[in-house]
Order: structure tokens, then C-alpha cells, then sequence
């Protein structure tokens, strides 16, 4: 079995299916506890239902009263490859901005379509997103196949609509796959009902993804904070890609100056030879006297910049005009700055350019924008390593908007 875990966010409009799904794939790769299969057994008897597998999504009685489901959720499955991250992305319009959070953590997506009502407004504000974020490891679901008494002629249809959808923002869905979730076809096994069909299922299409092996590419260490400690200075922080070895020779960016690793730390380890990626540690360094928000790194191919290309997500419901200071947070750094240029905003759910070269950028559009800082700031591509790709952006102490750098 692979080592590291892939995560995986599902998107699709409201009712479409997502916590159904989410609770199928627990339920056939074995991975519901017994003690939360009665509680769901115990709850749906109780709201005078049958067997109802989108309650292990749907944990909170406010949620189950009101048949929707709030707030991102994670949870976990297991197949014979690997281990998986869900993060189960809610549809409703007023929970939108939660997504950008939840998938800004993916490598793969699954995009629910309920063949009965076809692509709606949130599928398409979905599949907007997922091309913001460059998620390109995609597999379409063509949901609730049984409603439509399995229709091969129909699923084409859908199959063929999306597919265009998709194409115009330069996404290539890996498979298209029909199923019904309630009922676990094609989901973990086949049924003779779509034996038209003859392609992959959900769990073997998503064995065949790739996870991003960020342990494998430069040294990342966002300094998190500094201390003196027994006449010492150690810097904290998490190692996110790489990894950060004792004695290594390395440079502190922005300024790209260099400096040695003298020793590494860790609680209840002392003196560690080696930190991987995703260790929490501290070090000790000579030549510089490190601060937060510095990135050490064993090289200089990182972006260093004051100006910054990206798109975003404007997540609350007052519109942002040129000019407005704003925080950009990337990793640990933080520097004030403001949106020079608004290249594009446009409505996902239309697919349209709603201006080009604006001034004000609308609740929730999304924006191909310029932001110039005050100060330069270490990013790297949001495919290549994630942590140093993605930013928020805060207004008064609070997040305004998400983004990741083009």
C-alpha cells in the first residue's frame, strides 16, 4: 500500500448526491465502524426512513432536520492501494466560499451530476473552481442512473454536455463514469444495469491517480516563529516539501542569503539527523538570523516577487473596488498590499465574462487579478508545491477571497 494518503474533494450541485456517495464509498470499502452504521440505522427509523447512507456525512441534527449538509467535512477510506482524504464540499450557494478551503487541499476531484436534472448553476460554479484551483485529475459521476431506468442514450447526452464544459476550461475529465450511489452501482462493484457501459469503476478509477509526491521535490520551510532559547535561536515551522537534513548548506528567502543547518529539533528528539516533509520542527542555523515568514529552501527557483498574477475568489458579500488595502497570506508570510489590476471577473455559474479590465470585483465572482505588495514574498506553483501556491486574502482581520498564483 502507498505511504501517503490522496485527498479528494467532491463537488456537484445540492441533492446531486455527494454525501450519499461519500457514505457508499465508506460503507463497501469497509470502512463505517459498526457503532455508526446503527446510529445511521437508528436515525433514519426515527425520521421514518429507509436506510439512508448520506447521514454518515450528515452528522449534526440541525443538519438532519434540514436535510442539508453545512460545514466541509473530512473523513477517511482505504482500498487495496491506498488511503483516502475526502473532503465532502457542500453546494448550496451561501456555503461557496467553504469550498475554496476544502479543495484547495485536493489532488483529485469527483464532480456529481444527477442524471434527472442535468448540469445546474452549481455544477457549473464547480467546475469553475475546479479549473481555479488546477485540479486536473478529475472523474465525472453521472449520478442516480436508476431514476432514469439506466438510459444509455440519456448518460451520452450528459456524458457529452459536460464533457464541453469541461474542455472550455482546459479540464480533461479522466472517466465519466454512470452509477447510482444510493443503491452502490458502480461504485465499488459493477451491475449487469450498466453493463452498456463496460469502463472503470468510482474506486478503480481513483486508483488509477497519482499522488503528489511534495516529499520528493526542493526543501520548503516556512519559518512559523522564532525563540531564544538556553542563549540559541531556533526558528519553528513545518517542513512542506523536501525535506531539511543536519549540516545542509541552505537559502533564506526572500533575500536569498545563505546559511547552514547546525541542528534540528523535535519534541522529545533532540539532534535529528534528517526532517521530512511534514515534520514539525525546530532549527538551529548560522549566517543568518532567521524570522518568521522566511521560506528555507536548498534552492533559488522559487518566485520572489512584490507582483502577484492569480485568480481568485471573492468569498463575502461586499463587492472589493481598486485600490482597497488588503493582506495577502501565503504560508506564513504576510504583507500588506492591494489589487492593482482586475483583468477579468466573470459569474461561474453563466460562463461568461461579466468585464474585462474592471475596477470592482462582485460577491462571489471569480477574478484573474494583479496584486501588488508592499514587500517581496516566495511563492512557487500552486501544481508544483501547493503550500507556497495558495493564498487568502484578509480585509479588516477577516478572509475576503482565496486564490491561487497563475
Amino acid at each position: 500500500m502507498e505511504e501517503r494518503s490522496l485527498h479528494l474533494v467532491i463537488v456537484g450541485h445540492v441533492d446531486h448526491g455527494k454525501s450519499t456517495l461519500v457514505g457508499r464509498l465508506l460503507f463497501d470499502t469497509g470502512s463505517l465502524p459498526p457503532e455508526k452504521m446503527e446510529d445511521i440505522k437508528r436515525v433514519c427509523e426515527s425520521m421514518g426512513k429507509e436506510l439512508d447512507f448520506a447521514y454518515v456525512m450528515d452528522n449534526l441534527e440541525e443538519e438532519r432536520s434540514k436535510g442539508i449538509t453545512i460545514d466541509i467535512a473530512h473523513t477517511f477510506f482505504m482500498t487495496k492501494k491506498r488511503r483516502y482524504v475526502i473532503i465532502d464540499a457542500p453546494g448550496h450557494k451561501e456555503f461557496l466560499k467553504n469550498m475554496i478551503s476544502g479543495t484547495s487541499q485536493a489532488e483529485a476531484a469527483l464532480l456529481l451530476v444527477d442524471i434527472s436534472r442535468g448540469i445546474q448553476d452549481q455544477t457549473l460554479r464547480h467546475c469553475h473552481i475546479l479549473s481555479l484551483l488546477g485540479i486536473k485529475q478529475v472523474v465525472v459521476l453521472v449520478n442516480k442512473m436508476d431514476l432514469v431506468d439506466y438510459s444509455e442514450s440519456l448518460f451520452k447526452d450528459v456524458e457529452e454536455r459536460i464533457g464541453t464544459v469541461l474542455a472550455g476550461l482546459n479540464i480533461k475529465p479522466s472517466f465519466i463514469i454512470p452509477l447510482s450511489a444510493s443503491k452502490g452501482e458502480n461504485v465499488a462493484n459493477k451491475t449487469e444495469k450498466l453493463s452498456w457501459y463496460g469502463g472503470q469503476t468510482v474506486l478503480e478509477a481513483l486508483d488509477s491517480f497519482s499522488t503528489l509526491k511534495v516529499e520528493e521535490k526542493g526543501l520548503r520551510f516556512p519559518v512559523q516563529d522564532c525563540y531564544s532559547f538556553d542563549g540559541q535561536d531556533i526558528a519553528v515551522g513545518r517542513v512542506e516539501a523536501g525535506s531539511l537534513k543536519k549540516g545542509q548548506e541552505v537559502f533564506i528567502l526572500p533575500q536569498k542569503s545563505k546559511a547552514r543547518v547546525i541542528e534540528i529539533k523535535k519534541f522529545q528528539e533532540d539532534d535529528m539527523a534528517v526532517a521530512p516533509t511534514g515534520d514539525c520542527v525546530g532549527i538551529i542555523t548560522e549566517g543568518v538570523k532567521l524570522k518568521r515568514g522566511n521560506i528555507v529552501s536548498d534552492d533559488t527557483r522559487s518566485d520572489i516577487t512584490d507582483t502577484i498574477r492569480a485568480n481568485i475568489f471573492w468569498m463575502i458579500d461586499k463587492e472589493y473596488k481598486l485600490g482597497i488595502p488588503l493582506t495577502f497570506k501565503c504560508a506564513t508570510q504576510e504583507v500588506q498590499g492591494r489589487i492593482e489590476r482586475i483583468y477579468k471577473r466573470f459569474d461561474p455559474a453563466q460562463l461568461e465574462v461579466v468585464e474585462n479590465d474592471s475596477s470592482v470585483i462582485m460577491p462571489a465572482e471569480i477574478a484573474e487579478v494583479e496584486i501588488k505588495l508592499d514587500s517581496q514574498v516566495t511563492v512557487d506553483k500552486f501544481s508544483d508545491i501547493p503550500e507556497l501556491g495558495r493564498f487568502v486574502l484578509e480585509h479588516a482581520g477577516y478572509p475576503v477571497a482565496g486564490g491561487i498564483i497563475i
